[in-house]
């Protein structure tokens, strides 16, 4: 695994080993065989990318509305956490599609938190978590995800190709995303319906815009077609309407709403809509 993850930044490094041994612990508990059969009984997933085009076509921003308890860099970031409640308010206030944090380790998440986000709204919902192999896929099925992130700097090519294919094949989305210009290279190979584009810098946890707009000339030279989600440090309406005037409109928003008391009514005010 080393060797695949040479250019990768240590915290990923760390990740990825940890999600390894997870993945062997979780195996031993329910099977492959025992998610598959869960996954061919599974209600059909909710259109992650058409709630985002949909918003696109009402010429309103399409937002990513994240449920996140806590992250390495930033320790909790919210004490009073009710994934089911935040979820209702995100969906009041106006957000296209939700993203859960499972990850138990490093962002103090669960599957669980997923399960009840879902259940208490109509939103489509992308488990967000670190996939390194094709059980993480049925999982994510098997608990109600409608789209799975896929990070490039996490994946060989051939595992890219092989986990995008796992996901579509059990009807769900996939959000692929890159930093820079080399992982982007990558992503373009498989065709990806939609790109994330990560403002920060797994490195040195910098954030910049302008990585977005860097990365968004060569995404519309070489897949025109293909749907842009900007995602980190987006905080103020000026960072929106920056975004929006260079026609990027699908964003992944987690901590400006994670820190409010009323994380739906953060949503409206940031992107100045009407809740629902």
């Amino acid at each position: 695994m080393e060797s695949e993850m040479g250019s990768t930044p240590d915290i990923l490094k760390r990740i990825v080993a940890t999600k390894w041994e997870e993945l062997r612990d979780r195996e031993s508990e329910t099977s492959r065989s025992d998610l598959q059969s869960i996954c061919r009984d599974a209600a059909p997933t909710r259109g992650f990318m058409a709630s985002l085009a949909a918003a696109g076509k009402a010429a309103c921003p399409g937002i990513i509305a994240e449920i996140k308890k806590a992250s390495p860099s930033k320790g909790v970031i919210r004490e009073n956490f009710d994934p089911l409640q935040i979820a209702r308010s995100y969906e009041r206030g106006g957000a296209s599609c939700l993203s859960v944090l499972t990850d138990e380790s490093y962002f103090q998440g669960s599957d669980q938190y997923l399960m009840r986000a879902k259940e208490a709204v109509s939103l489509p919902v992308l488990r967000k978590d670190f996939v390194v192999d094709e059980y993480q896929l049925l999982e994510a099925r098997a608990i109600g995800a409608d789209c799975v992130l896929l990070i490039v700097a996490l994946l060989p090519l051939d595992r890219l190709h092989a986990l995008y294919g796992k996901a579509v094949e059990l009807g769900m989305d996939v959000l692929v995303e890159v930093h820079d210009e080399a992982e982007l290279e990558l992503a373009l190979q498989v065709s990806p319906e939609i790109v994330g584009v990560n403002n920060r810098d797994l490195r040195t946890f910098e954030v910049d815009l302008e990585t977005t707009w860097r990365l968004q000339a060569l995404i519309e030279h070489e897949e025109p077609s293909c749907h842009i989600v900007t995602e980190s440090g987006i905080h103020t309406q000026e960072d929106i309407a920056a975004m929006r005037s260079r026609g990027i409109n699908s964003f992944l928003v987690g901590e400006a709403f994670m820190r409010a008391d009323d994380p739906g009514a953060k949503l409206a005010e940031l992107f100045r809509l009407e809740p629902r």
